[in-house]
């Protein structure tokens, strides 16, 4: 689909499937955050987003019917905010989990019911089933439209981009058995929190299986076993074709897949730096 990503644009996707983008395009964000709703009589709003007033009032414009129910994917800040403005201005209650800690999480984001992976809510003439994806975040959820068999995914898939995996609330082991579950859901579309919609659910969840596997040999063949590297020196070798501007966010994610490396056994680090465990390798 070459759908417009205009902020308060209103979008079709599906009977009874809206989408709203907010006004934060940026490097983490892409075209902006994506806000669905769900429903035609009664409205479910997945991921209201940053709170900037104008995509509140864009969502309530936007809803074919009254907003009962707030659903958040994850409590990073681009997702999560507005959820409290838009529960005052409709009342409807909020569902999700609570943030764990760090700056980075949304920490007001305070839900009335917790939602736990298999939870099932019943919306309008549909069903949303809560799908606990933790890895990009420890609280992650994805939302499968039961009756469409499209999930909505938040950040653990994104159109355009790879997501980001940041310890120690990211976790690199937790986000590919997160991804590999997915493969088993026989799913018809992704909804991601950013950029548009996937038709290939299964193409898209294996590459991004791959591409992260392929990051991991990456960073082995850059381990030595006697000489330590730091993040600095690893980030030049195995983010070779990446801007270097952008080094200080791949770090990040190196760092969760040197942490993988190190629960297998793989790699240790040694306080200076990392190197490649002389010890049994794990496989």
């Amino acid at each position: 689909m070459n759908s417009p990503f205009v902020p308060g644009t209103i979008t079709r996707l599906a009977t009874g499937v809206l989408r709203v983008v907010a006004p934060n395009a940026g490097l983490m964000t892409g075209p902006g955050t994506n806000t669905y709703l769900v429903g035609r009589k009664e409205v479910a709003v997945i991921d209201p987003g940053p709170f900037i007033d104008a995509h509140v009032e864009a969502i309530q414009a936007a809803a074919p019917g009254p907003i009962r129910w707030i659903l958040v994917t994850h409590t990073h800040r681009d997702h999560s905010p507005a959820a409290q403005a838009l529960a005052e201005a409709t009342g409807a209650p909020r569902y999700g989990q609570p943030p764990p800690a760090g700056q980075q999480h949304d920490q007001g984001f305070v839900p009335e019911h917790s939602m736990n992976d298999g939870d099932r809510l019943s919306i309008d003439e549909c069903t949303l089933r809560a799908v606990h994806t933790p890895g990009h975040a420890s609280n992650h959820l994805c939302y499968l439209h039961e009756e469409l068999g499209w999930l909505f995914t938040g950040d653990h898939i994104m159109n355009g981009s790879t997501v980001v995996i940041d310890p120690p609330d990211g976790n690199m082991s937790a986000y590919l058995a997160s991804l590999r579950r997915l493969t088993e859901m026989g799913l018809e579309r992704l909804a991601p929190g950013h950029g548009d919609l996937l038709d290939d659910p299964h193409g898209e969840t294996e590459f991004v299986i791959r591409h992260r596997l392929d990051r991991e040999r990456r960073v082995l063949a850059a381990l030595s076993p006697v000489h330590e590297k730091t993040s600095e020196e690893l980030v030049v070798e195995v983010y070779d074709e990446v801007d270097p501007h952008l080094y200080p966010i791949a770090m990040r994610t190196l760092l969760a897949h040197l942490i993988r490396l190190e629960e297998q056994g793989r790699a240790r680090d040694t306080g200076s730096g990392w190197i490649l465990d002389d010890g049994d390798l794990v496989t």
